[in-house]
């Protein structure tokens, strides 16, 4: 269920991170190479990105499949980032909310996409509602399992929690609640990049000429991309790649005794 893709690094070209690669996010839409859920990331597709000086990321969105998009591909031949996140996506069950449905969601200077799927949604999370404060339920931005999972998320970063610790404390409620969940969640907020591996397939690459790209699955054969454990939380930066060890819902390992994390420095 869906393809996601974030970059960090000097200013490139959309098209060169997301077309131009021979696997790239543009053809894993019809013809993804690891994908072990669905085949087809047709239901709609979205780049969030940042320009310079500007914290708060732009956004382009569209319910259609992205080859469909002629406006897309001028758009990614001219604009040029050093912070990117991208999604196809392959539709849980299908719905009226068309591109307010597709990743990325934003708030603020946060980018978010989730690659998986919430066995049971809706009633399957109805616990985790009184989470959260009634105006954002209300004002959840499509009715999917994602929105609300991001809606999760972004309570946590709201109350201060950093980026690794809402995406981990969410992981574990939301499967604690429907156990057969696959959260691969993916944050940016332009400065770093993060993501969970739950589920679902995720790599890192750390690029010859600086930056780092943590995806679904490689864009290319270069050799020198990772592919991460699941259950580990990913954190990213310009200068290094740390993974940390997710423990189950109901686990009660202390943080003490959890394994510790494992830090590759960006050359």
């Amino acid at each position: 269920m869906c393809r996601h893709l974030a970059y960090l690094g000097p200013g490139e070209a959309v098209e060169d991170l997301l077309v131009t690669p021979a696997h790239g996010l543009y053809r894993q839409s019809w013809e993804p190479r690891r994908q072990r859920y669905g085949t087809v990331n047709a239901d709609g597709f979205g780049v969030g990105w940042y320009a310079g000086g500007d914290p708060v990321p732009a956004r382009y969105r569209r319910a259609g499949p992205i080859w469909a998009d002629r406006s897309f591909a001028d758009l990614a031949r001219v604009v040029r980032t050093g912070a990117l996140l991208a999604a196809v996506r392959d539709a849980t069950l299908s719905g009226a909310d068309a591109e307010a449905a597709a990743a990325p969601f934003a708030a603020g200077t946060w980018l978010f996409s989730h690659n998986g799927a919430v066995p049971g949604w809706p009633g399957s999370l109805a616990p985790l509602v009184a989470s959260l404060p009634a105006e954002d339920v209300l004002s959840l931005e499509a009715r999917n399992d994602s929105a609300f999972v991001w809606a999760l998320v972004l309570a946590r970063l709201r109350a201060g929690d950093e980026e690794g610790q809402a995406l981990a404390d969410t992981v574990l409620d939301v499967a604690g609640a429907a156990p057969a969940s696959r959260l691969n969640l993916l944050l940016t907020n332009g400065d770093t990049v993060t993501a969970t591996a739950w589920g679902d397939t995720l790599w890192y690459l750390t690029r010859t000429g600086g930056g780092v790209v943590v995806a679904s699955e490689p864009y290319d054969d270069d050799p020198h991309w990772r592919e991460v454990p699941d259950r580990t939380l990913l954190a990213a930066s310009a200068t290094d790649v740390l993974l940390t060890p997710l423990k189950e819902p109901g686990d009660a390992l202390s943080s003490a005794g959890a394994p510790a994390p494992s830090r590759e420095p960006l050359t």
